[in-house]
């Protein structure tokens, strides 16, 4: 085994992770090929470096960090500013890798334990990495915390007092039988014994989503059960099984292990079957399942197929939906938002103009109330801060055009008011050297130019009336586009051809070089509430989702001849904003 070399990467906040890199004893002729080992909740990169020479992939380079707030890595102990950074940490981690050591992620393989395992999954989800492979042994998609209530009673700590810490009960002799890992637990000076309640439920609310949603992985996947785990509970990591869209997977019931299972006593028994994992997925070609037909069959249609039909007349469910529908018609008196809605359709310009304002109006206190509520939906702050993650960006796209001395001449196929778009690229600091708006709707167009004169863009700025599918118009764009946004349209509309005509349009029309920012929605927890009781701008028929995973939305962008290149996403996984360079003629 080589000897590690310890160094920094630059996460996305600028924060210096610590990590550490095992160079390959024998690289192969080929591609350099690499192993990204994350350690437990609590615990360092030093804790994992035994299975460098375990797993004997003398053929691979060998990572492993010290997340933020554990090891030698900064932030205070056992804290984050919450579960989605550690996931963004990830992301940013792989991106260094490639950069500074030149292993693309279609040559790397993932192996994660517990807590870091769950990092693993809810960062091949959100992300859609194209790694080689995943693995993950025990992974923590709920933690026994043994306490009745405690989760709730956490949460409700919490909201009283603001972020504060529990420390693990665990003892190491229940996570190992290896006498000398329980030993060094006890003294290592670098183990974390606190984690922060943000992170902790942020944990547990990313599981839970993860394990609903595991179809959307398609990665190869093996998973390793320990037999006794007194940590965490089986029985969601075997729904996350069965629930995976990976086409190869494996599962593995270690009987007798405990929690510790990479630093079991036997653990060979592991170590194993993971390089046996590992090596069978670099012995094929790396293959992706083909999404482009996700339209018409799998998970994500037949769920949106069951939500276009209306439930059996009079049955109670019908009833209750009657009942919500009535209520929101009665709000609409009352919120100035609810009505705006009812009038143009939940997901219309005006509807989205009205929650990026997030001014709460209506008739009075109650009326205000009662549209202060509407206004703090779960899916109104997810779009609220996809918002923020379009500025960033866009922003990013103007800096990086500016870098390669290209003009930034940019273009929203469906803007809406164009509200976000005039903010980012005609507010303060950097501007576009033009901005051409377009929208179906002659109303959005209407509203956009009177929102151009009212920020003083005119002079950048133009809307227009245009339809986003129309292939053609969108490649006769002129001038060609530098920089072209498409943000909440694909997402209202199921069919994949639709999207794949519009995305060529705009390959035609963008050079290389040039880059392009969409928007998705891979998951929400409302779909049902959305379809039953909100209406769309399409005439007022029921506004039903068809939700694209992530690697859905990268392949089509990417069979267009964009390469994804960096992505945002909220905390609660429901949209994400990505930037993509052209890359092809």
């Amino acid at each position: 085994m080589s000897e590690a070399q310890e160094a920094y990467f630059a996460t996305f906040d600028d924060t210096e992770l610590f990590y550490r890199h095992w160079p390959a004893d024998k690289p192969g002729q080929g591609p350099r090929r690499a192993v990204v080992l994350l350690h437990r909740g609590h615990e360092h990169s030093g804790r994992v470096q035994h299975l460098v020479a375990e797993l004997g992939l003398e053929e691979f380079d060998v990572f492993a960090w010290d997340a933020r707030g554990n090891g030698r890595s900064p932030g205070e102990r056992g804290d984050a500013p919450g579960f989605a950074a550690l996931v963004r940490d990830l992301d940013r981690f792989v991106a260094h890798i490639g950069a500074r050591h030149g292993v693309q992620p279609e040559n790397l393989a993932l192996i994660a334990q517990s807590v870091g395992a769950v990092v693993a999954a809810t960062w091949v989800h959100d992300y859609a990495p194209r790694i080689r492979a995943l693995v993950l042994a025990s992974p923590a998609f709920k933690v026994k915390l043994y306490v009745p209530l405690a989760r709730p009673g956490l949460a409700l700590m919490q909201k009283l007092r603001g972020n504060f810490f529990v420390n693990s009960y665990v003892k190491p002799q229940w996570l190992t039988h290896d006498p000398e890992r329980v030993e060094s637990y006890r003294t290592d000076p670098l183990i974390t014994r606190p984690i922060s309640v943000r992170v902790l439920l942020g944990l547990y609310e990313a599981a839970d989503r993860i394990v609903a949603d595991a179809q959307a992985i398609t990665v190869p996947t093996q998973l390793l059960v320990s037999g006794s785990d007194f940590v965490v509970h089986r029985g969601p990591q075997d729904r996350f099984y069965e629930r995976l869209g990976s086409a190869i997977k494996e599962r593995h019931l270690l009987p007798g292990f405990y929690h510790d299972t990479l630093g079991e006593k036997g653990r060979a028994a592991a170590v194993n079957r993971i390089r046996a994992f590992v090596q069978a997925r670099f012995a094929e070609p790396l293959v992706r399942a083909d999404l482009s037909q996700a339209h018409r069959h799998g998970p994500s249609f037949e769920e949106s197929e069951k939500l276009s039909w209306p439930p059996e007349r009079w049955s109670l469910a019908d009833l209750r939906w009657r009942f919500v529908r009535a209520g929101l018609r009665f709000g609409g008196k009352l919120s100035e938002g609810i009505k705006l809605g009812l009038d143009t359709g939940f997901d219309s310009g005006s509807s989205l103009d009205y929650v990026y304002r997030n001014e709460a109006r209506g008739g009075g206190p109650l009326g205000r109330m009662v549209d202060r509520n509407y206004l703090e939906a779960i899916g109104w702050r997810g779009i609220r801060v996809r918002r923020t993650h379009l500025h960033e960006l866009l922003r990013e796209a103007m800096r990086r055009l500016r870098a390669a001395g290209l003009p930034v001449d940019a273009v929203d196929i469906a803007a809406g008011h164009g509200r976000y778009a005039l903010e980012a690229l005609a507010g303060e600091g950097e501007r576009a050297d033009s901005i051409r708006l377009r929208d179906y709707s002659t109303l959005n167009v209407d509203k956009g130019r009177a929102l151009i004169e009212a920020l003083g863009a005119g002079a950048v700025a133009r809307f227009d009336q245009g339809d986003a599918f129309d292939r053609n118009a969108l490649a006769g764009l002129d001038p060609k586009p530098t920089l072209a946004v498409v943000s909440g349209l694909y997402e209202l509309f199921p069919d994949n051809d639709l999207v794949r005509r519009s995305l060529e349009g705009l390959a035609a029309a963008v050079p290389p070089g040039g880059f392009l920012v969409y928007t998705g929605q891979p998951w929400h927890p409302q779909l049902e509430f959305i379809a039953r009781a909100l209406t769309s701008h399409r005439g007022g028929e029921a506004w039903v989702m068809r939700r694209r995973s992530q690697q859905e939305m990268d392949d089509l962008v990417r069979a267009a001849g964009f390469a994804k290149v960096d992505q945002r996403i909220d905390a609660w996984g429901i949209f994400t904003v990505s930037l993509a360079q052209r890359v092809g003629p």
